[in-house]
């Protein structure tokens, strides 16, 4: 079970601009901005488990070969392109998703499980 996610951003105010669109697609909304670190919860409640945040070592923010962070989601959200939408793996009818960068580079997947 995930507690929280923080994902590295270079440029908070760039990265907090895309992730208030992309969260907002996707039912969930900023609930702080603080000392460079955002939160982000669903929509009306009082939570938050995902932080966009300089990485706590004060080097720069890369994103991770190989990592990927996957939000369910009912809708499309912006973003650059990555991967189009479409069944993973091409023949699956349990698992929908489309794959993005945000503006540090991190790779970003919204799906649905129709």
């Amino acid at each position: 079970m995930i507690g929280y996610i923080t994902i590295g951003a270079r440029d908070t105010e760039a990265s907090g601009k895309f992730y208030d669109a992309f969260f907002g697609q996707i039912g969930s909304e900023r609930k702080f901005a603080d000392g460079g670190w955002i939160g982000y919860g669903p929509k009306g409640a009082d939570s938050h488990s995902v932080y966009v945040c300089p990485p706590a070592d004060k080097n720069p923010a890369t994103f991770g070969n190989g990592s990927m962070i996957a939000f369910p989601a009912k809708m499309k959200a912006g973003g650059k392109d990555e991967g189009a939408p479409g069944p993973r793996p091409a023949d699956s009818t349990s698992f929908y998703g489309a794959y993005l960068r945000d503006p540090t580079g991190n790779k970003i997947c919204v799906f649905c499980k129709p």
